[in-house]
């Protein structure tokens, strides 16, 4: 027999079963699968690199100045210029020291977005607020907001005959060797073919020479990657590059990069279809920050 009084009961149980169930359905959505560009502030609470550097994200983020001595922030609607406090830092001191030098002002490219996480285009890496690209380009004044949002890249490779061309200049490779004289950077990614030039330079002690690595592209700006912060137990270093300047790698990379520019030239007729990024489920900790509003 049907009971009207506890209607009300029933329809109370069914909602709050229903509530629980999206909650953990909610819960337990892949962080992965969020578009990490939907914040625009970073999460409150402790400062922490969580994850690695292509599968994490970032809590406590600050955001690098626009503007500072030695250097200005481009390409700022992409809102990538949030990092550690330690990158940010980093970034601050890498100015000064180049500007003292008499640089022009060094152009601040991706950091990493408000909360870290996966970039929805660009790079694999980014996530957790350690890596920053610093281009090659520098400014000679204030970039005007056109300039800053559209900046003019610097490519210093002559692809075709795996060197540098002629916009290479000492400064580029003083820019390189002080950001890897700082004990707190890990690697700092280049084209090989800069790398090639660097190992060609006399250097009184070349053993900073091991912290550039040579990678793909990265013609137009280097790659600069921190190590994870003593305190941030949840950070996970990339395995140290082996000993030695790497220097003696450089051959087996002229013939990829030959054979990888000969393809792409045969190819050109052809649009290459995109390939999907896998998605990988992020730490658990990743999940917190996509709760908090500030």
């Amino acid at each position: 027999m049907f009971m009207p009084s506890l209607l009300p009961l029933f329809n109370a149980r069914w909602f709050h079963s229903l509530l629980l169930g999206s909650l953990f359905a909610m819960a337990n959505l892949s962080a992965a699968e969020i578009k990490w560009s939907q914040f625009d502030s970073p999460s409150g609470g402790q400062v922490a690199a969580i994850g690695s550097y292509a599968n994490g994200c970032l809590s406590g983020a600050q955001a690098l100045p626009l503007k500072g001595e030695g250097f200005q922030v481009i390409r700022t609607t992409r809102n990538r210029f949030y990092g550690h406090p330690q990158l940010v830092s980093f970034i601050e001191s890498l100015a000064k020291q180049t500007h003292l030098m008499g640089m022009n002002d060094l152009l601040i490219g991706d950091i990493s977005m408000a909360r870290g996480g996966n970039f929805e285009f660009g790079h694999s890496s980014h996530q957790i607020g350690l890596d920053a690209d610093i281009w090659f380009r520098q400014a000679e004044q204030q970039l005007s907001e056109q300039a800053r949002e559209n900046p003019q890249a610097l490519d210093l490779v002559d692809k075709q005959s795996f060197s540098v061309n002629q916009h290479w200049k000492t400064q580029h490779a003083e820019m390189i060797r002080l950001a890897a004289l700082s004990p707190e950077v890990a690697r700092i990614f280049v084209n090989p073919a800069i790398k090639q030039q660097l190992c060609t330079m006399t250097w009184p002690d070349p053993s900073w020479l091991n912290k550039v690595r040579p990678w793909w592209g990265h013609s137009l700006h280097m790659h600069v990657r921190l190590t994870c912060p003593t305190d941030d137990p949840l950070c996970q270093n990339q395995q140290a590059p082996p000993l030695g300047t790497g220097c003696d790698e450089l051959g087996w990379w002229a013939l990829q990069m030959t054979a990888a520019n000969n393809a792409k030239q045969r190819s050109a007729q052809v649009k290459p279809r995109p390939k999907p990024k896998v998605m990988k489920a992020k730490p658990e900790q990743c999940m917190r920050l996509l709760s908090q509003t500030e």
